[in-house]
């Protein structure tokens, strides 16, 4: 990608803010509980701070949550963005429920804010019985099987949440094929459905990577970020599908072109309050284990 930088701030700003939810705990990074706050902390600290979204924790780890951030320093902390939360529901949802309602009244739930509630489901009567238990002041993102069910997103548009993809995972055979991120993304837009991605999503542009951490890891051909979400973007300002598709495919920095007026993508237009209005209610943010590593190949870019 290049950017075309006198002016480009903004459009910059409308593609990357808060875009990226911090999943340290997770694999392949798979970091403690201390090593994830103390890196979400600095990332916070960091120039690159307004990129950084929601703090991926489970409901199930909350109590290690909640000894690692006591043990910041408070002199420190308080200087910096506020703490948001992402959590992650387990089988047991009404018991997760209750602990974060008791999180959200104790006193560091007024330092460290759950913002939004993640949990998988498979039919769309999960997802009515699972709305009879969760808080309502968080948006909750509801991640089902692909190919997505209509059914499903129907329901979760009836109650105004979101849904959640996911987007690969250590193994080859978890990367769902682009005409299946394609379709969910379509059936999001078609039903004013807003979404997030998980997994797989370190790199901005499709491209080939090693799947883990380890130096023998396989590789797979792996979604990229920017792919996915300005392939959202420019889905929902009109772009016919089929040019929707060849956005998800696309692995020439090349072709996308970042300017005062917003981005270019070969001959297609997208503007600046396009992008903006993607990002805040649609094309929300994906959760990675690394944060520095998405940052690290867009500066190389040329994008930051």
């Amino acid at each position: 990608m290049i950017q075309e930088r006198i002016g480009a701030v903004e459009t910059t700003r409308a593609l990357l803010r808060e875009l990226i939810d911090y999943a340290g705990l997770f694999p392949p990074a798979s970091l403690s509980m201390t090593e994830s706050i103390a890196n979400y902390q600095a990332y916070l600290g960091s120039v690159w701070q307004w990129i950084l979204g929601t703090f991926i924790v489970p409901v199930s780890r909350l109590n290690e949550f909640e000894e690692a951030f006591m043990s910041l320093p408070q002199e420190i902390e308080k200087d910096k963005k506020p703490w948001q939360l992402s959590m992650i529901v387990g089988p047991d949802a009404q018991s997760d429920a209750a602990r974060m309602m008791e999180f959200i009244n104790s006193a560091i739930g007024q330092r460290a804010e759950i913002k939004s509630v993640e949990v998988k489901v498979s039919t769309a009567e999960e997802i009515i019985s699972l709305m009879q238990v969760l808080p309502r002041k968080q948006s909750v993102y509801f991640e089902a099987p692909l190919p997505l069910s209509e059914e499903c997103v129907k329901t979760v548009a009836h109650y105004g949440q979101r849904m959640k993809i996911r987007t690969g995972g250590e193994t080859a055979d978890k990367i769902p094929p682009a005409e299946r991120v394609l379709g969910f993304i379509r059936m999001c837009n078609e039903n004013a459905v807003a979404f997030k991605a998980t997994a797989g999503l370190h790199h901005p542009l499709r491209t080939v990577h090693r799947l883990t951490y380890h130096p023998e890891s396989a590789s797979g051909l792996m979604h990229g970020f920017l792919n996915v979400f300005l392939g959202a973007a420019y889905l929902r300002s009109g772009l016919i599908v089929e040019l929707a598709d060849e956005i998800l495919n696309e692995s020439a920095a090349e072709a996308f072109k970042v300017d005062a007026d917003g981005v270019r993508w070969r001959d297609h237009r997208l503007s600046c309050a396009e992008l903006a209005a993607a990002r805040g209610n649609f094309a929300i943010s994906f959760g990675s284990c690394s944060f520095t590593e998405p940052i690290d190949d867009l500066r190389l870019m040329g994008l930051l």
